[in-house]
């Protein structure tokens, strides 16, 4: 399936949402969440012909799944730690994730500076045997280098001590925006995918999950969907779900996740003026840092902090701060302060903890998610990174039909299926490290191109277009959705996107009539845009 520039994407009218949503059927599989696994789950499912909705208490992908580091990769630490099976799956799903996105994914090369003797030799082995892994789906082979080489593709790496480094390969991507296509294109295989609308209750029949109740957040109009089969992906929030289900069972649950915190900074590319991204394997703390040139700015990070409050905009704490600014000096010759921030935002991840209870029905399908199944036959789902999210979708789809839930139908049916705007044969080497334009729309950009507005520039690469595009044919609602995940200006700029922010929301008002909630949004640029002093 390829998206043709003459063809007029498919509407995401609210009304007809709704009333699709109000007619008494029942469906295959109702998937909780909108991130990247209840989405990849949703578009499997419709691939295979079930019948499917898919319910977001908020905007597709407005959790974790918008907050990562951008990167599509295996997992060199994975390596480190033997775990081979994890590694070689990630590598595979990662060249199947650049084939079926190549508007929103690309190759990127990384380079990790030496500043031991030994650390070029052993890192450099480790990698070779990453490209070794990775087989016939490599993006590029790993390259040994001298000071001078290391220096030339990253001009800006601290020079003193430097002794050499390795080259290799993974990918990079717009998490969002992929998240946006997955709905898109399950939505083109006949899913329903409803955002702003809570789940508020699950129900049942003999002891059984039948179904679920949810209401539309601004109307508040309740729906009862029955379901075959519930499926719980709602990331850091699953357990609130669980918990609903364990009191209708007169059994107490014990939480699955424990949330650990991940933080970002944005500074201009000034800072690593290079295509190349800077990898350090590790830290005074023995964590890894990243510097990713990324929509024409550098993304610098991350940190690994537990955090027990589920907050949708978590916030960065001071020493995560002094973290990535003090790693950042080690390694870039000028250092990045915090008047240089641009941005600053943080995502929870969905640490597993292992499960005494219910042990019998919880499998282990990798270190890095876990499927579960309740005696209800409410199927739970979290852990995982993007990398995989198509893989732990058929593995979940599998758990479902093992356990009777839902019809059995051929899986491998996403490995070959191209998301909106794809167009296949056209890998994407260039564009992302500028800023946005119209190259994240693929082979849609014709049609957005065409629009009213196209012409009048809101920002570098965002148009008064792609405001009417988002609330046309995106499922955006606010003036957050579109800044914020349908272009990605709050998370690399947090003053500009205030600054336009007020004739986006004109715009959204003009197409969809409703409240777009600017102070809300004006509230979330200024913490993204505060850094807090170490």
């Amino acid at each position: 399936m390829t998206t043709n520039d003459s063809i007029s994407p498919q509407k995401t009218d609210r009304a007809e949402l709704l009333a699709r949503l109000a007619q008494p059927q029942e469906y295959d599989l109702a998937v909780v969440g909108g991130g990247a696994t209840g989405l990849g789950t949703a578009l499997d499912a419709a691939a295979r012909g079930l019948k499917v909705v898919l319910l977001e208490s908020h905007d597709f992908a407005k959790g974790t799944s918008s907050r990562a580091t951008k990167l599509v990769h295996g997992g060199v630490r994975y390596l480190a730690q033997g775990n081979i099976s994890l590694v070689r799956e990630a590598l595979h799903e990662r060249t199947t994730l650049l084939h079926n996105a190549p508007h929103l994914a690309r190759p990127l090369a990384f380079v990790m500076p030496s500043y031991k003797l030994w650390e070029t030799p052993f890192y450099g082995v480790g990698l070779k045997m990453y490209d070794g892994l990775a087989g016939s789906a490599g993006l590029g082979a790993t390259e040994f280098l001298g000071r001078m080489d290391t220096m030339r593709l990253l001009p800006t790496v601290q020079g003193d001590g430097l002794k050499g480094g390795v080259k290799y390969w993974d990918g990079q991507f717009d998490d969002a925006r992929l998240a946006l296509a997955l709905a898109r294109t399950a939505a083109l295989k006949g899913a329903l995918l409803v955002n702003y609308c809570a789940v508020t209750e699950l129900t049942y029949a003999d002891g059984k999950v039948n179904g679920l109740v949810c209401e539309d957040v601004r109307s508040k109009q309740r729906f009862e969907i029955k379901a075959r089969c519930v499926i719980n992906a709602a990331g850091v929030w699953v357990d609130a779900l669980r918990e609903k289900d364990g009191v209708a069972q007169g059994k107490p649950v014990k939480p699955m996740v424990a949330p650990s915190q991940g933080v970002h900074i944005v500074v201009d590319r000034e800072f690593l003026p290079t295509d190349h991204a800077l990898m350090v394997p590790k830290t005074t703390d023995g964590r890894v840092l990243f510097a990713v040139p990324w929509l024409g700015k550098v993304i610098l990070g991350t940190t690994d902090s537990p955090k027990k409050q589920l907050d949708y905009e978590p916030e960065a704490m001071k020493n995560e701060v002094a973290f990535i600014l003090g790693e950042s000096a080690r390694y870039l010759r000028r250092a990045p302060k915090i008047s240089d921030v641009r941005s600053i935002w943080a995502g929870l991840r969905p640490l597993v903890k292992h499960q005494d209870d219910d042990a019998g029905n919880t499998k282990k399908i990798s270190r890095e998610h876990t499927v579960l199944v309740s005696k209800s036959g409410l199927v739970t789902v979290t852990g995982g990174k993007w990398t995989t999210y198509r893989a732990m979708a058929e593995d979940v789809l599998q758990q479902c039909m093992d356990a009777d839930l839902l019809p059995r139908r051929p899986g491998g049916v996403t490995v070959r299926l191209p998301v909106v705007g794809a167009t296949v044969g056209k890998p994407m080497r260039e564009g992302m490290n500028d800023p946005q334009g119209l190259h994240s729309y693929g082979s849609e950009a014709g049609f957005v191109a065409s629009l009213e507005g196209a012409q009048v520039a809101l920002a570098p690469g965002f148009s008064e277009a792609m405001v009417r595009f988002a609330a046309r044919h995106e499922y955006a609602r606010t003036v957050e959705d579109v800044l914020a995940r349908r272009v990605r200006l709050l998370f690399l700029d947090a003053k500009l996107a205030a600054s336009i922010a007020p004739r986006v929301a004109e715009i959204l008002r003009e197409e969809l009539g409703i409240d777009p909630q600017l102070d809300d949004f004006l509230a979330i640029a200024q913490q993204y845009a505060t850094v807090p002093q170490p």
